[in-house]
């Protein structure tokens, strides 16, 4: 695992999120100011969740509706079956850290 600056604070809007451009992609979500992260790719169908809904703690697949945990990558609703994965974030200096 590695730390890396995913992007500025003031980058992700609340109710928002960003594609981090690794392998695989990482989206961050800006939850009421707090940061999460997870896998970017749907378990379904390979749509960005970062493209998604977000609703509270929750981020619906804009290809398909199934329905995610921001906190644990639950899969919530079907067509998903399978959970996304969820990386640890970190606020430094008005810049979010994800561990990946």
């Amino acid at each position: 695992m590695a730390w890396i600056r995913a992007c500025g604070v003031g980058d992700v809007e609340p109710g928002e999120a960003i594609t981090v451009d690794v392998d695989p992609p990482v989206a961050v979500f800006n939850v009421g100011g707090e940061f999460l992260a997870t896998a970017d790719t749907c378990t379904h169908a390979e749509s960005s969740l970062a493209d998604g809904y977000i609703d509270g703690t929750e981020v619906e697949c804009a290809w398909h509706f199934a329905k995610f945990c921001l906190r644990t990558g639950r899969a919530l609703t079907l067509p998903a079956t399978q959970p996304i994965a969820t990386y640890p974030v970190r606020v430094e200096d008005d810049a979010v850290f994800i561990d990946i």
